[in-house]
């Protein structure tokens, strides 16, 4: 007798369980289906968003080196053309590089005011990587100690000049070329002797700071 009332209990349960799965369903059903249905149109999404991404991405990295290519074989023109179409059209960081190597490209075809003015818009855009403006004010201040003033130059890096920035000793050479190519040998030996005076100074930059003081100390200028 016991054993039928287990047996009637749980078949009593098993149909309380399926009424309960009918009311849920019959209740939630459209709802439960509407999840679903997102759930597999999300995957779908990302795989679709992924796959594309890496085709773009791709795209762009074949247009950069097919512009570096055209610039070896000493087609300027055509690989800043290719760099400009790069720059409005390309993906991720390419765009970025694409504007960088066209303004090395205009400087070296002697073209400096156009490769500062370059140099200077990345390193003011606020929506490019901090370490990457820096470079690019560098860039600039190293073209303008030959093309410009000693003003110019202070104004593209010695922001850069702090004891916490990484590229404060080429920002420091920098300001002390244009001063001592500008007459002020008092302004580049305190230039080169912070450069001097910092341990942290690369060797090779040391050393042109040092050859520098020596001749300013030789020819008795400051």
């Amino acid at each position: 007798m016991a054993n039928q009332d287990d047996s009637f209990i749980r078949e009593v349960n098993e149909e309380l369980r399926s009424d309960q799965m009918k009311s849920i369903w019959t209740r939630f059903g459209g709802v439960i289906v509407a999840i679903a249905v997102l759930i597999v149109l999300g995957t779908i999404g990302k795989v679709g968003f992924d796959y594309w991404q890496d085709g773009a991405s791709s795209k762009s990295g074949d247009a950069f080196l097919q512009a570096l290519n055209l610039a070896k074989e000493n087609k300027p023109d055509e690989a800043l053309a290719a760099l400009n179409g790069l720059e409005k059209d390309g993906y991720g960081a390419y765009p970025v590089l694409a504007r960088l190597r066209a303004a090395t490209l205009q400087a070296q075809k002697g073209e400096a005011g156009a490769a500062v003015k370059a140099f200077s818009d990345i390193g003011k855009d606020a929506g490019v990587p901090e370490a990457i403006r820096d470079a690019a004010r560098l860039r600039a201040a190293y073209l303008l100690v030959d093309a410009g003033s000693y003003e110019q130059v202070s104004a593209e890096v010695e922001q850069l000049t702090t004891p916490q920035n990484n590229m404060r000793h080429s920002a420091r050479e920098a300001l002390g070329l244009a001063a001592y190519k500008a007459g002020d040998y008092a302004k580049a030996k305190t230039w080169f002797q912070q450069i001097v005076d910092d341990a942290q100074s690369p060797r090779n930059v040391t050393g042109r700071a040092q050859m520098l003081l020596d001749v300013i100390a030789a020819s008795g200028k400051a």
